[in-house]
């Protein structure tokens, strides 16, 4: 289990993220249109995970707008924004926001990501929801970058999470 804060307050998680070197564990979870999307469905791609608790907070709707632009440079790359928000509430977001470059999905359906990935929230105000973390996946479905955001009310290190794409 990782410790990490919520506006100073510690915060447990249910497990690690995954090794940087391992294979990235699969998932299925639900996007805009209450479809199924795997990480699967992205190999022969980078994939950049952007894993957040809700877009309904400031912090991580930045995190989403940022990756959007930095989407837009990078070649052979999806960005996931991967939350516990109903599908339809991202959907308004991107779309008040002119998000285009980022395909949110919801682990509404399924707590699994969030046990497979280690950031299923297990104490705090926000228990449930998943901890702030950025994963990067290579085309082979490798993870090659991981940051557990230490408090969740701060942003991933944009910088680092991108200079990990080759």
């Amino acid at each position: 289990m990782a410790n990490i804060t919520f506006k100073g307050n510690p915060v447990e998680t249910i497990g690690e993220l995954p090794a940087k070197g391992a294979a990235a564990p699969d998932f299925s979870l639900v996007d805009r249109n209450l479809a199924d999307v795997k990480l699967s469905d992205f190999k022969g791609k980078n994939v950049v995970l952007n894993i957040f608790p809700s877009l309904d907070t400031g912090t991580c709707a930045a995190s989403v707008r940022r990756f959007n632009k930095e989407a837009a440079s990078l070649n052979n790359t999806v960005v996931l924004g991967i939350s516990a928000d109903l599908p339809f509430a991202a959907g308004r977001f991107c779309s008040a926001e002119g998000i285009d470059n980022v395909v949110t999905l919801s682990n509404f359906r399924d707590e699994a990501f969030g046990k497979d990935y280690g950031l299923h929230m297990t104490s705090g105000p926000l228990k449930g929801l998943l901890a702030r973390a950025v994963v990067i996946v290579n085309p082979e479905g490798k993870v090659v970058y991981t940051e557990l955001v230490p408090e969740i009310a701060q942003e991933p290190d944009y910088h680092s999470a991108i200079n990990s794409i080759v």
